[in-house]
């Protein structure tokens, strides 16, 4: 998968579980829809999507920053620098 795509899906899944997660936007919905029994089972799964968005994001972002280092011949290294 290329980089840019890895981080917009961890981008748009981070914001979707972070709105979903702080604010009531699925209580409401699952109230308004019936299925407000099911509120207290939300943070199982949307608390781990949060965590796994973020370390596609890190991932991503670790990935490009490698990526560019390679293609650029001044990038420097850690090792006795």
């Amino acid at each position: 998968m290329k980089t840019s795509t890895l981080l917009k899906t961890g981008t748009i899944g981070v914001i979707i579980s972070a709105l979903c997660c702080f604010t009531p936007v699925l209580v409401l919905i699952f109230g308004a829809v019936g299925l407000a029994a099911w509120v207290g089972y939300l943070d199982y799964v949307l608390m781990p999507a949060l965590l796994f968005f973020v370390g596609l994001i890190i991932y991503a972002v670790t990935r490009k920053s490698k990526a560019s280092c390679t293609k650029n011949a001044n990038c420097q290294t850690s090792k006795g620098q």
